[in-house]
């Protein structure tokens, strides 16, 4: 990926996982963004981080309980700024298709957010396909592991693993899903592991990193990217 990606879009400066932010994002100058992908209620991949719509919608409820025929209903943007209101949630079509037409690199991070992993990985895989995303623009991460080996068993899609904390058993899991980077929390990494991780020939990627003064200490450490709300900053 790129030394610095924008995260959830372009999260500081437009409402999270949205196309507005994606657009946003490669008006900015940037060459990668994140974004998250989770399931409906009916089984459409949608970009939303979480399991709930309280916290970014203008619906309270279980993001699962949701149809594709609903999401004309909500709005994703206002929370953020009436400047964004009617912004709504994007289907992973759609958003591939744009970030594809705007030549950026996506790091595409799975949530299941209660639903089935096998589910969600097919629902990735087959959209992927079907807009004919550039794989070598594409990597695939996640907390959740079982998630990362049934996407790494059906596809040959980058994968990187997403920690809050280094573990011990980190190598191993990465070998497992054949990870080509890690993703772990900025402020809770130490030097010390960050050699470790660069030492075993892995790319290293912080979250989530809203200081120039810290990202410039991570890079100095060996971190080959951060993720960022406010990317302008570094």
């Amino acid at each position: 990926m790129s030394r610095i990606i924008g995260h959830r879009g372009l999260a500081g400066k437009a409402p999270e996982n949205t196309e507005a932010g994606i657009r946003l994002a490669a008006e900015q100058g940037l060459k990668w963004i994140e974004v998250d992908v989770t399931l409906l209620g009916d089984g459409t991949p949608v970009l939303f981080h979480d399991r709930r719509l309280n916290r970014t919608t203008n619906k309270k409820g279980r993001v699962t309980s949701l149809t594709c025929s609903e999401l004309e209903t909500i709005d994703v943007g206002s929370w953020f700024s009436e400047q964004f209101s009617g912004e709504r949630i994007p289907q992973l079509g759609a958003a591939l298709k744009l970030i594809k037409k705007l030549g950026l690199g996506l790091n595409l991070e799975l949530k299941t957010n209660g639903c089935s992993e096998p589910r969600l990985v097919e629902a990735v895989l087959k959209t992927v396909a079907e807009v004919e995303f550039p794989t070598d623009r594409l990597l695939v991460s996640s907390f959740n592991y079982r998630a990362l080996v049934h996407f790494s068993d059906r596809s040959d899609i980058q994968v990187g693993c997403l920690f809050e904390r280094l573990p011990l058993n980190w190598h191993k899991k990465a070998l497992r899903v054949n990870a080509v980077s890690i993703h772990l929390h900025g402020k809770r990494t130490t030097k010390r592991q960050i050699s470790q991780v660069k030492s075993r020939g892995y790319e290293l990627y912080c979250y989530t990193v809203n200081s120039l003064t810290f990202a410039r200490q991570l890079t100095g450490y060996g971190v080959d990217g951060v993720f960022s709300d406010f990317p302008l900053l570094h």
